[in-house]
């Protein structure tokens, strides 16, 4: 009998902080490119393939919690547990924004895929819009009544999306500047969140153990995933 088992083969493995590796992410533009956020207070930048960082981005005093390139690779945002966000930009190589505006960890960053800001969201219940050109927070989503643990942008760029430690999944319209849509199946915290590449889909995921997927023209739940039982 023949089985059609794939392989998986490790391609490289490197020591990339002193502590704990907290958060990652690739450059979507060339795919070459990953920045790194440590328990060390440090935010790495590496060439994929290559064991030796390219830089170290100066800067944060506590734990970095999420970390984010935007659509060009040339800047990056990484938020920390003091609740500071901080922005970089490559070219320059230098800090161009320290933003403050979080009174608690920022969990999660993300740029918007067109335009020229980012969202935070943080332990303090708030999902914050900044941007770039200016110094300050242009909008804060208010909603959750725990921390927001995920935010990412949806593919065309209209609304922003945040899950929450209350189990919620809150989208939210960027033009109206107002809640749009709320998720309340899980029984769990929400992990994390992303969005299908070809179609108008969410998926989240969430301390039940489950991930739930979502159709964002009709906000219907379209399937759930959950750990296997067995008999014994």
């Amino acid at each position: 009998m023949t089985t059609n088992t794939k392989r998986a083969y490790k391609l490289q493995e490197f020591v990339a902080h002193a502590s704990n590796v907290n958060c990652l992410k690739i450059g979507r533009k060339t795919s070459r490119v990953l920045v790194t956020g440590g328990e060390d207070h440090k935010v790495n930048l590496w060439a994929i393939g290559k064991p030796n960082s390219i830089s170290s981005l100066p800067g944060h005093t506590s734990a970095v919690e999420s970390v984010a390139f935007d659509s060009t690779e040339v800047f990056v945002a990484a938020g920390a547990a003091s609740g500071t966000v901080k922005l970089w930009d490559l070219e320059e190589a230098k800090i161009v924004r320290t933003l403050t505006g979080h009174r608690s960890n920022c969990m999660s960053v993300d740029f918007h895929p067109f335009g020229e800001f980012f969202a935070s969201g943080s332990l303090d219940t708030n999902l914050k819009i900044w941007d770039i050109r200016r110094k300050g927070c242009i909008h804060t989503y208010k909603g959750h009544t725990r921390g927001v643990n995920a935010i990412r942008f949806t593919p065309d760029g209209r609304w922003v999306v945040s899950g929450g430690e209350d189990s919620a999944v809150k989208i939210w319209d960027l033009t109206a500047g107002k809640l749009l849509h709320e998720f309340k199946s899980h029984e769990g915290q929400i992990q994390c969140i992303d969005f299908h590449p070809h179609e108008f889909l969410l998926a989240t995921g969430s301390a039940d153990k489950t991930v739930k997927f979502w159709d964002l023209e009709t906000f219907e739940l379209i399937g759930s995933t959950g750990p296997e039982v067995y008999d014994l």
